[in-house]
């Protein structure tokens, strides 16, 4: 009997070893090797602080920012457990709102999302970018598309008395093309896009204003 459990006991220690403990342990020391930053989530500090990951998207709440596309993740109710509430770029809880296209609940969103970007942005909204009003399958997507950033633009530069131009470059300097020139669209990183803008003025980290 010993004979024939032997070699099964002795199997599954080795196994064990090998591909829960030195496999994972030899591809995170190749990783963090070959490329820190995206091992470790593409993490951006500032001033010795972090302020976000190029991965993920914060609520930009203010006129000096651009925004980024809403997201329709949620939390916990604090006063209710059973509940949830609205919590935009909840990174421990990604998910779509899983509305269909028929839905009130989406039709007014989007309705309302309309209405308040054309009325944050001016005449520069006259046709809205489909991301501006709608979220995306994660409800942590970090980009919108490069003319969402345009009809920004204009509100941007009046908020931070810069001249339109300038914010026009950083947005060209922050727009990614496409992947391998052909996979996906053009896009804009919106946390790149406004430490940039902040570093510009010598301003505070937006992390910082994105929460408030």
């Amino acid at each position: 009997m010993l004979k024939i459990i032997r070699p099964a006991i002795v199997m599954i220690v080795l196994m064990t070893a090998l591909t829960g403990l030195a496999y994972p342990l030899a591809l995170t020391g190749i990783a963090q090797a070959v490329f820190p930053g995206k091992a470790n989530g593409s993490l951006i500090e500032q001033g010795g602080h972090v302020v976000g990951s190029e991965l993920i998207g914060q609520n930009f709440a203010t006129p000096r920012y651009f925004q980024g596309r809403p997201s329709a993740t949620t939390a916990p109710d604090p006063a209710d457990s059973t509940k949830s509430v609205a919590a935009p770029y909840n990174a421990a809880n990604s998910l779509a709102s899983n509305a269909g296209p028929t839905a009130k609940t989406l039709i007014d969103r989007v309705t309302g999302g309309v209405a308040d970007y054309r009325q944050a942005n001016g005449a520069e909204a006259r046709l809205v970018p489909a991301d501006a009003v709608t979220t995306s399958g994660s409800g942590l997507d970090p980009h919108i598309s490069p003319a969402n950033a345009e009809a920004q633009v204009a509100r941007v530069a009046s908020a931070r008395g810069i001249a339109p131009d300038r914010v026009r470059q950083l947005v060209d300097a922050a727009t990614q093309d496409r992947t391998l020139g052909f996979l996906g669209e053009p896009r804009v990183n919106v946390l790149m896009l406004n430490l940039a803008l902040d570093r510009e003025q010598g301003a505070a980290q937006p992390g910082s204003v994105a929460r408030q």
